[in-house]
């Protein structure tokens, strides 16, 4: 298949505490294997991913204890996160931006707290993406969504045939994401760190 040059922002940074677990959630084991083995093992040996950027709290840790001793080859990178989601992500961004990353590229990003990522996965949100310039992954809300007021009444029930539940990979054409991060970082500079309020990248887009 002919496409372009791919690559994977795998996040790692995560510190658990909506888990109120002393032991990060994608280090934690499944079947005997850290949760975050399970999608590396997928990028390994995908045909869509070139590379893969981690971005964690312990690089060192993640390096020796994952990256080593399970020889994930297409681990280029093991670089620091930040507080946020979205620093983590931004401080990839920088990396591939000092690197000099390819115009032509797309990047993904996935969590690693979310195992079970497949090729099939990763094929439909790249073409996706090859379509539209960004393509996220979820799947449709079967829950009743109610959106209320400041005090808890229901001001209104939204159709949920449109409403999505969005999960990761998110993938994006590298100018148009690296647009969108660097618009970020200049909200940060003018407006400060408390501005920022995205829980995902397709917001930032």
């Amino acid at each position: 298949m002919n496409r372009q040059a791919c690559t994977m922002i795998l996040l790692a940074a995560g510190r658990g505490s909506r888990m109120e677990s002393v032991v990060p959630k994608q280090f934690m084991l499944l079947n005997g294997k850290p949760i975050i083995w399970y999608a590396l093992r997928t990028i390994e040996e995908s045909a869509i991913v070139d590379q893969c950027i981690v971005v964690t709290s312990d690089v060192e840790y993640f390096q020796r204890e994952i990256v080593d001793l399970y020889h994930f080859t297409k681990v280029n990178a093991v670089i620091s996160g930040g507080r946020e989601r979205w620093e983590s992500v931004g401080n990839a961004m920088g990396y591939l931006k000092e690197i000099g990353q390819s115009e032509e590229s797309f990047i993904f990003v996935h969590d690693g707290a979310r195992p079970f990522l497949t090729e099939k996965i990763l094929q439909d949100t790249y073409q996706g993406a090859l379509q539209a310039g960004a393509c996220v992954s979820g799947v449709k809300t079967k829950d009743t969504i109610k959106i209320s007021d400041d005090n808890g009444y229901v001001e209104n029930t939204p159709d949920r045939s449109h409403l999505w539940n969005i999960h990761t990979p998110q993938v994006f054409a590298y100018p148009l994401f690296l647009q969108a991060y660097e618009s970020l970082w200049k909200q940060v500079e003018e407006k400060g760190v408390e501005s920022i309020s995205v829980t995902d990248d397709a917001s930032v887009v």
